[in-house]
Order: C-alpha cells, then sequence, then structure tokens
C-alpha cells in the first residue's frame, strides 16, 4: 500500500523541523505523498518542492501537496480549516493569511505581557530568538520557552499551567469565519476540510450541526483519519463525512519535537493512510471545478 500524510507542520510555524528535513524524513519513512499544512502561513512550501526534487528519481518519488491550517472562529474558541492542494501563491489567500497572522501578533504580545506581569521572564523579542526568522509564533512556541526556562516540566504541563483557553493568561483573537475559510481555499483552488473534529470536544449532536453547516457552504472533507481518533471514533466520523457527501482525508498533525509521540506517517505508530484518499480527494476536486 502507498502511503501518505496529509496534516504535517514544520518550523515555520510551530513544528521543529525545516521544511526540507520534513520531506527528508517522509521520504525515508517510505511515503508516497505528504502536504505541509503549516498553521495561517504557506511559507514552507516552496522549501519543500525544492528539497522533493532530489527524489524525483528515485524508485517511489515524493509528492509535495500544497496546503494550509487556517485557525477560524467558532462561538468563543478557534477550530481548523484545512486546505489542500491550494494554488500557494493566490494573492487572496496570501492576503489574508497576513491578515490572521497580524491578529495572532497582536494576541500574542498581549498573552506575553500577562505573563511578564506575573514575574515571568519573556516578551516577544525573547520568544522569537529561539525561533527561525519569520516563524508564526503560536502557544506552542510559549510552551516551549516556559518548559525551557523552567516555569514548566515540559510543554504539555506549559499549556496546563499557562495556555489554556479559560486560564488567567490566555487573550483570545478576531478570527475569520469558517464560511469564509472555505471560501479562500476553493476560491485558491483547494479542497477545504474541517481539521481532527473531534479535538474540539463538542458534543455529537452540536458537531454534526456544525459539519452540515459547513457543508452546506461548500466544505468538502473531513479529517477522519487522525493520530488521536480511538476505538470507533474514525469510523463515527467516516459515517457523518458519508451522510454530508464529504471525501475523508488523514495525517498525523507531524510537529517534530513539539510532539514526540507523533511520527510521521505513523503517528503514534500504527497509522497508515492510504494514497487512494488523496487519489479520492482529488477527483472531488476536478469534479467541483468541473461542475
Amino acid at each position: 500500500m502507498k502511503r501518505i500524510d496529509l496534516h504535517v507542520h514544520s518550523n515555520v510555524s510551530d513544528g521543529t523541523f525545516d521544511p526540507s528535513y520534513v520531506v527528508e524524513l517522509a521520504y525515508r519513512a517510505g511515503l508516497s505523498a505528504i502536504a505541509l499544512t503549516d498553521h495561517d502561513t504557506i511559507a514552507g512550501i516552496s522549501e519543500a518542492f525544492y528539497a522533493a526534487k532530489q527524489y524525483e528519481t528515485a524508485k517511489t518519488p515524493l509528492e509535495i501537496i500544497p496546503g494550509v491550517e487556517i485557525s477560524v472562529g467558532y462561538k468563543d474558541r478557534d477550530i481548523h480549516m484545512l486546505g489542500l492542494m491550494i494554488d500557494y501563491k493566490n494573492q487572496a489567500l496570501i492576503s489574508v493569511l497576513e491578515q490572521i497572522r497580524r491578529e495572532r501578533d497582536i494576541r500574542n504580545i498581549k498573552m506575553a505581557e500577562n505573563l511578564a506581569n506575573d514575574n515571568i521572564d519573556i516578551s516577544i523579542e525573547k520568544l522569537l530568538e529561539q525561533e527561525e526568522e519569520n516563524t508564526v509564533i503560536t502557544r506552542a512556541h510559549f510552551a516551549k520557552y516556559l518548559a525551557k526556562h523552567h516555569y514548566a516540566k515540559d510543554i504539555k504541563d506549559a499549556f496546563k499551567k499557562y495556555l489554556e483557553i479559560d486560564g488567567k493568561y490566555y487573550v483570545s483573537r478576531n478570527y475569520i469565519s469558517p464560511e469564509d475559510a472555505i471560501t479562500f481555499i476553493r476560491n485558491a483552488g483547494g479542497i477545504p476540510i474541517l481539521a481532527h473534529p473531534l479535538l474540539y470536544k463538542l458534543p455529537n449532536p452540536e458537531l454534526e450541526t456544525l459539519i452540515k453547516r459547513l457543508a452546506d457552504h461548500g466544505l468538502l472533507g473531513l479529517e477522519a483519519i487522525y493520530s488521536s481518533n480511538i476505538g470507533q471514533e474514525e469510523q463515527y466520523l467516516k459515517t457523518l463525512a458519508k451522510k454530508y457527501h464529504l471525501e475523508i482525508s488523514g495525517g498525523t498533525d507531524f510537529h517534530g519535537a513539539n510532539k514526540p509521540d507523533l511520527q510521521i506517517g505513523i503517528g503514534r505508530g500504527t497509522m497508515a493512510i492510504d494514497y487512494q484518499i488523496l487519489v479520492d480527494l482529488k477527483k472531488r476536486l476536478q469534479q467541483e471545478k468541473d461542475s
């Protein structure tokens, strides 16, 4: 079976490896395709394409799917919309991602100030010192800093103590709507997919209502195969996808050392995402373009 991973992060957002090394890891893992889906940025895609060129003559070349994971607003929190097979040079998409990044920067400054006001030695400048140039700073970067400077035992502990949504240091930000994200992704030639639906901890009726609402607006897929799904959860999402005429997608949400229990392509060691899923997504996207 040809295997793929359609949800992968690099250090242009909150992963720890640069896009070239992510590509190398994917090739070593024997994958046939990966989607680079960094948070609110497409900055790593060109590098990933360039890195993959060295494998073009290999027995199993590695296909790069240009993607993005967009943070969007739902009630009092954010949820995530994957855009796969996007035109990463689409100016409207680039502009909205820049807008999202500016909102994120404003939030990050306020959150750093909240922490500093409690005598934690942190600032945006100090966060940026530990990262690559032009990295999109997320809560994961705060967590890494807090763990490194012994304010928390590890990244997980840092989230629990300082960065939870209902905590005193957290700052919400202005988000675009899920419907707007769907529109931007589709206008950029891509296929919009609701990422890891069960991570939002919504009651089943509310999740189904959300999926129907988004499907009515042009959502085309659900990330039904995901690292943290257990028991019948994957089948439940596949059933919802079928009910609302959505394709299924799958990915590990690989982040490198920021999620050390997840390996590219196999998650916690048991995932195997069939290349046929990518074939079906491409077929659906072409059907939408032809209709």
